[in-house]
C-alpha cells in the first residue's frame, strides 16, 4: 500500500516538474514525454497543477522550435495566450520567453527583443530569478556586442547572488555565450579566460557532453590566438575522452581538426577530418539550413 502511495507521489513530482524531462539535444523525443503527461495535467482544477499545464504547453512549442517547426510553435503559442491571466505570471514568462526564441530562431530577430525585455521585466518583478536570467541571456545573445556583455553580466550577476538553483545552472552558458561575444569581438585573450572558466565549472560539476563543448572551445580560441599545435593536441585528447566516456562522436571536433591540419598544410590529415565532420554534420538539419556556405565548404575540403 505504502508503495503505491510512494510511486503515485514520484509521479506527481514528475508532472510538477516536468523540465526535468527535457532533452535539449533531442527535442523530438522530449516533445513526446512531454505530450504523454499533458492528460495528466490538463483538466486539474488546482491551481498547481493549472500553471503547470499552461508552462508545459510553452515547452511543447519550444520543442517545436527546436525541430524548426515554427509555424506549428507560433499555433500552439496562439492558442495558449488567451488562458493566461495575471494569475499565471510564472507560465505567461515561459510564454513570452517561447514566442520571443521562435521568432529569433526564425530569423525575425527584431520581433523578438520586445518578448525578451517583457519577460525579463516580470521575472524580475516576480523575483522568478530562473527566468529573470534566461531572459537576460537570451538579450545577450540577440544584442550587438556591448549591449549583449551588458545583458550577460546582468545575468551572470542574477545567478551568482541567487539561492535559486536552476538559475545557477544558467552560469556555465554564461561564461561561454560571453566567451563567445568576445571572441567575435577579436578579444581572443578575454574569450580563453572565460573559456577556461567554463571548464572549470563543468568539470566540477562532473558534466559531460557540455565539458566536451567547453575544452573544444578552450581549443578553438587557442586557434584564434594561433597556438596551433596546442589546439590540436586538446582536440584529439577529446576524441580520445568521447572514446573513454562512451559519448557520441563530435562533428565540430572533426571540422576544427580539419581547419588545424590545414593550417599546418597537412593536406592528407586535414581531408580526412573534413571527410568525418562531412559525414556527421550534413545530418545537422539547423546547419543545413542556417550554415549552408559552411556546409559545404567542409564538403569540398572533405572530397566528399
Amino acid at each position: 500500500m505504502s508503495g503505491n502511495g510512494s510511486a503515485n507521489t514520484d509521479n506527481i513530482i514528475t508532472i510538477l516538474d516536468f523540465d526535468k524531462l527535457w532533452d535539449y539535444n533531442d527535442p523530438e523525443k522530449t516533445e513526446k514525454k512531454f505530450r504523454e503527461i499533458l492528460p495528466d495535467l490538463k483538466d486539474h482544477k488546482d491551481f498547481e497543477y493549472r500553471s503547470a499545464y499552461l508552462q508545459l504547453l510553452t515547452q511543447i512549442a519550444r520543442t517545436l522550435g527546436l525541430q524548426m517547426k515554427f509555424d506549428e510553435a507560433h499555433k500552439l503559442l496562439d492558442e495558449i495566450d488567451p488562458l493566461i491571466d495575471d494569475e499565471f505570471y510564472v507560465a505567461k514568462i515561459r510564454y513570452l520567453l517561447e514566442r520571443g526564441r521562435t521568432f529569433r530562431s526564425s530569423k525575425q530577430v527584431e520581433r523578438s527583443r520586445d518578448l525578451f525585455i517583457k519577460a525579463y521585466e516580470l521575472a524580475v518583478k516576480h523575483n522568478e530569478d530562473n527566468l529573470a536570467v534566461d531572459a537576460a541571456h537570451m538579450m545577450g545573445i540577440i544584442e550587438p556586442f556591448e549591449e549583449a556583455q551588458r545583458w550577460n553580466e546582468l545575468a551572470m550577476d542574477i545567478a551568482e547572488k541567487s539561492d535559486d538553483k536552476k538559475a545557477k545552472k544558467w552560469l556555465g552558458p554564461l561564461y561561454n555565450n560571453t566567451a563567445w561575444n568576445y571572441h567575435d569581438n577579436n578579444d581572443f585573450d578575454e574569450a580563453l579566460k572565460l573559456f577556461e572558466k567554463n571548464v572549470v565549472w563543468h568539470t566540477e560539476r562532473n558534466s559531460k557532453q557540455e565539458l566536451i563543448i567547453a575544452k573544444w572551445s578552450v581549443a578553438r580560441a587557442l586557434r584564434s590566438l594561433d597556438k596551433t599545435d596546442k589546439a590540436i593536441k586538446m582536440q584529439l585528447d577529446l576524441l580520445d575522452e568521447i572514446t573513454e566516456k562512451g559519448l557520441e562522436q563530435d562533428g565540430y571536433i572533426y571540422e576544427e581538426l580539419g581547419e588545424l591540419y590545414l593550417i599546418k598544410e597537412n593536406t592528407e590529415e586535414s581531408k580526412k577530418y573534413f571527410g568525418l565532420a562531412y559525414d556527421l554534420l550534413s545530418k545537422d538539419k539547423w546547419l543545413a539550413e542556417y550554415e549552408k556556405d559552411r556546409l559545404d565548404r567542409i564538403r569540398e575540403l572533405g572530397k566528399k
